[in-house]
């Protein structure tokens, strides 16, 4: 078994392949030029989009592809209440956080609520990486100490300090003095019976190394369903052995809701509910404005005005500012009122059985697991545990060709990563599981 290089290779689009659609060579001859080394892009073959609505995106010849990808329009793509909000908020105010403005207030006061009691302050930013950073900045200013842990496939950001605590955003899994890796939780391939306390030893092993060279212990941050490492979502109390480790040690623990939050996994708002434990910071992005760029870190009172103290305050010129606002406000509103944690909750219920009826002898598909809407489908060589990254590619592309987008995640990158708007319907269940099985049982044989 070998591991994949960066994260961002298990989807990513090979620049020197040769591609002989004409208009799709012209659209990748102009992304070239103006973004250079730094376009990314996914597939074996491109898609050129052109639109998107609820759980569908639709290229420039009209083609639908059912998207269970893309995290960030959470309540689904081009939702008229988001689009509406923002263009009447632009039209009566638009401005930076220097002023008291209502609207900002109401949607800090609608999102706090939404939290365990204790986590009663709000800092607005703009990206998932400013959250984390800022989370860094806190715990350190709080604790008097530098050692952070993380997953050892994680990913938190793009930013400086953000990409020093991301192994899985670099090809040699290289962190620096002061970071420390552990492994996730997993049980299908290991077979351990008991994840949590496995992943809670790690953690403590690591706490004790940070003391002795000197750094401590300022936080462990996870993503709370483990996305990067290969999603890991139980069992129930899977990260209470870590967290009252770090805790006991006068640690904080950051709870990276970006993906995993806003009703994703169904059981509640945030990954960490399920679990049991209350972070010490919650930190936010993508789909919390449905593609508007906003974020947040929620914490407590004593931990930001600590930081606020030896950082002489915080200022965002653009976090929280009213049109963000607004769209978040969209966002909350039509979780309650489209009924979608629940949705979420029944239709990954759903989904998981469907996907699960694939399984079994010669297949393909070895282990189904996560929470709500996101799920890790993995990929193995059939009759055994041994993963398949080029099964999984060939999946993925092949489920690309019958217009439906999944990504991989994991350090062989052999699990699909699938992560629908919590609009999915079972319409939309039935045509990925169809799509599902046109491709892996040939693969099978």
């Amino acid at each position: 078994m070998s591991e994949i290089s960066e994260v961002i290779d298990l989807n990513r689009f090979d620049e020197t392949a040769v591609v002989e659609d004409p208009g799709l060579a012209a659209a990748l001859a102009r992304r070239r030029a103006s973004f250079g080394a730094a376009s990314v892009l996914f597939y074996d073959r491109p898609i050129h989009m052109a639109r998107a609505s609820g759980a569908w995106m639709y290229d420039v010849d009209g083609r639908g592809y059912l998207d269970l990808y893309n995290n960030v329009p959470c309540i689904g793509h081009s939702h008229p209440a988001v689009a509406e909000a923002i263009a009447r908020q632009a039209g009566i105010l638009n401005t930076n956080t220097r002023y008291l403005v209502d609207i900002v207030h109401d949607y800090a006061e609608r999102l706090l609520a939404e939290f365990p009691a204790g986590l009663d302050n709000v800092v607005l930013t703009c990206t998932g990486s400013e959250s984390n950073d800022l989370a860094l900045r806190m715990a350190e200013a709080f604790t008097g100490r530098r050692g952070v842990i993380v997953t050892e496939l994680a990913y938190h950001g793009n930013s400086s300090s953000t990409t020093a605590i991301s192994p899985g955003s670099r090809a040699d899994r290289s962190v620096p003095a002061h970071v420390r890796t552990v492994p996730p939780p997993e049980a299908f391939r290991s077979g351990d019976a008991d994840p949590g306390a496995s992943f809670g030893a790690a953690v403590q092993a690591a706490i004790d190394d940070l003391g002795r060279a000197g750094f401590g212990i300022s936080a462990l941050i996870i993503d709370t369903i483990f996305s990067s490492d290969g999603v890991y979502a139980a069992p129930e109390g899977l990260l209470v052995p870590a967290v009252e480790a770090v805790q006991a040690a006068g640690g904080l623990f950051i709870a990276d809701e970006v993906q995993p939050g806003f009703g994703r996994t169904g059981q509640s708002m945030w990954g960490f509910g399920a679990h049991g434990v209350t972070p010490d910071i919650v930190t936010m992005g993508k789909p919390m404005g449905n593609g508007f760029p906003m974020s947040g870190a929620v914490t407590r009172p004593e931990i930001l005005t600590a930081f606020c103290a030896r950082n002489a305050g915080y200022f965002n010129t653009f976090g929280g500012n009213p049109l963000a606002a607004a769209a978040g406000l969209a966002v909350l509103d039509t979780l309650k009122g489209e009924g979608l944690l629940a949705n979420a909750s029944a239709m990954g219920a759903h989904l998981r059985e469907g996907v699960r009826g694939l399984c079994g002898e010669g297949s393909v598909i070895g282990d189904v697991r996560g929470a709500g809407l996101f799920l890790g489908v993995e990929i193995s060589r059939p009759g055994t545990r041994e993963p398949d990254g080029a099964a999984a590619r060939a999946v993925i592309n092949g489920l690309r060709e019958r217009g439906v987008m999944v990504g991989a995640t994991g350090p062989f990158g052999n699990v699909l990563k699938v992560r629908p708007p919590l609009c999915f319907n079972r319409d939309d269940a039935a045509a990925f599981l169809t799509a599902l099985a046109e491709v892996c049982v040939p693969l099978a044989r």
